[in-house]
């Protein structure tokens, strides 16, 4: 190290504001300053309000390796991306991501990302990042029903939020949109507009939210007192191909449905292509109503009738519970939903001769 070079590090070393300057600040210890830092929940919330107030204002910035070795934390949330997942591409990703960076740097924590191309290699992905100390707590997308991150998790006693709920709920936390609640108002929507013979096409059933997406078209259709029929229910349609294949099944059944719900607007974008190769017109011959509210779907014609979902305001909620988790807040505590938005749009309309 030259001398030029030895005194530049000694005078960034003298200018770097310490955790003892923001205590001597606020006449506290450093102890319950860094305590305050951390979130600790024996420390007042005002007082760490105060604390965190005085660190920015005086630009004090904590060493992250010096902070680890001290508190066993790395200050970073981990995830772990399925790029063999039938949308792993989609343009929501990246909201989803921006707001995972958002709700994390808010508290000073950063988002440490793996990928992973098949189911067992993301538990291999999951297993090194633990072994190698990557993360403090896991964000785990797209909650499936017999999940093996959840039991992954559990078993090592490590903190984890999911994108979706979980039927046995111990130890999970978790923030969901309710889809539930948006199919069975799809389907009071289409009632409203005279429809009584309704489709449904559902996404894939390993995942958590087809069960729920289901049960919510079911409920719907009991409570307009409309019947449900066997042959207008599909199941495992993922992609725009898979809605397409569904739409043609549909279709054929006598009589077929004046108007089809899916579970996602991918699937729903599939219907218009069966509909259109059939010279039916969609809104007019057939209706249909996604859910997710991808650009694709408001620049379709007509722009598709769905329940849209702010990725990026998920992304926050999921890292701010899990970073409360990691701070110790118990998991049954940290349990939320919010409602997908309506938007209704060309793709519904009477069906033809009403």
């Amino acid at each position: 190290m030259t001398a030029g070079t030895t005194q530049l590090h000694k005078d960034r070393t003298a200018m770097r504001v310490t955790i003892s300057d923001v205590a001597d600040a606020l006449n506290l210890t450093k102890s319950t300053v860094s305590r305050a830092m951390n979130g600790y929940p024996d420390i007042a919330e005002a007082t760490q309000l105060r604390v965190k107030r005085m660190a920015q204002e005086m630009n004090y910035q904590p060493l992250s390796h010096a902070q680890a070795i001290k508190t066993g934390r790395t200050r970073s949330l981990g995830l772990v991306l399925q790029l063999s997942d039938h949308d792993a591409h989609r343009p929501f990703l990246a909201e989803f991501l921006a707001g995972l960076s958002e709700g994390a740097s808010i508290e000073g924590y950063t988002l440490t990302v793996a990928s992973a191309d098949s189911d067992q290699h993301v538990i291999e992905s999951f297993r090194a990042l633990l072994r190698d100390g990557k993360a403090d707590g896991f964000i785990l997308p797209r909650a499936m029903v017999d999940d093996p991150r959840v039991k992954l998790l559990r078993d090592a006693d490590v903190p984890f939020v999911l994108f979706g709920r979980q039927q046995n709920p111990e130890g999970c936390s978790w923030f969901d949109i309710r889809g539930e609640d948006a199919m069975r108002d799809a389907v009071h929507h289409l009632a409203a507009l005279d429809h009584q013979r309704i489709g449904f096409i559902n996404g894939g059933t390993r995942y958590a939210y087809a069960g729920l997406r289901l049960q919510g078209y079911l409920d719907g259709m009991a409570s307009d007192g409309l019947s449900v029929a066997s042959e207008l229910i599909v199941e495992d349609a993922l992609t725009m191909a898979d809605g397409a294949c569904a739409a043609k099944k549909l279709l054929d059944a006598k009589p077929p449905p004046t108007a089809i719900i899916c579970a996602t607007d991918q699937v729903a974008l599939g219907v218009y292509r069966a509909a259109t190769e059939r010279g039916q017109a969609i809104g007019r011959n057939l209706s249909v109503v996604g859910y997710d509210g991808i650009q694709e779907g408001a620049q379709a014609q007509p722009a598709l009738t769905t329940f849209s979902v702010d990725n990026r305001v998920a992304g926050v909620r999921l890292a701010t519970l899990l970073i409360r988790r990691i701070r110790g807040e118990p998991s049954e505590n940290l349990r939320e939903t919010a409602a997908a938005v309506f938007l209704d749009r060309g793709s519904t309309g009477p069906p033809m001769g009403e």
